[in-house]
């Protein structure tokens, strides 16, 4: 269920997008398989036209991706490429290269896809609609997150604040340094007994 919604989702991006179908037929055949650890793997192949097609080899694939699954949200809220920072990839060096510069810069034109349903002008104004919500909503977090801190460090100090951290950091060398000598001198007493 997983590896076909994977392939029918990249399959409508390239679909759009002819540069990277080109940049993948060279490459038809060669298979590769998605490892989300520690939950799925999802294995594919090129085809002739450079879309992506099942596949499901006993010999290992020629190029493995890996993500951990903890790193999906930031595919979300990042995009693709700067997840694919994230990636790790092994294998045949030529088609590991096409795969990651494909999976880094594939973009959904969210605006052609909805202008089939309802409309260029909707389709556009939906979009729009889209990214101010999302805009707003970052701001929105980022605000809350330095409220956050500022009540941590300043009204309820749970946290440290940046500017204390190399006094701190001291403080606790100078600590450690007495605890030491301590340790020495009860030893000493210890033996003296």
């Amino acid at each position: 269920m997983i590896s076909s919604l994977f392939l029918s989702a990249t399959n409508h991006l390239l679909s759009q997008a002819g540069w990277a179908r080109q940049r993948l037929q060279p490459h038809a055949g060669r298979t590769a398989r998605l490892t989300l650890a520690p939950v799925v793997e999802i294995d594919f192949s090129v085809a002739a036209d450079g879309q992506l097609a099942e596949w499901s080899g006993e010999e290992p694939p020629e190029v493995t991706l890996r993500l951990a699954v903890a790193d999906l949200p930031r595919l979300l809220v990042d995009g693709l490429e700067t997840a694919m920072r994230h990636v790790r990839i092994e294998g045949n060096a030529e088609f590991a290269e096409a795969l990651g510069f494909v999976f880094r810069h594939l973009r959904w034109d969210a605006e052609e896809d909805l202008s089939r349903v309802f409309g260029d002008i909707a389709a556009h104004r939906l979009v729009e609609g889209g990214r101010k919500a999302a805009a707003e909503g970052k701001r929105t977090l980022e605000r809350a997150g330095g409220n956050l801190a500022e009540y941590l460090t300043e009204e309820s100090p749970l946290l440290v604040q940046r500017k204390a951290l190399p006094g701190l950091a001291e403080g606790v060398v100078a600590l450690r340094d007495a605890v030491a000598r301590l340790d020495k001198r009860v030893g000493r007493l210890e033996k003296r007994r």
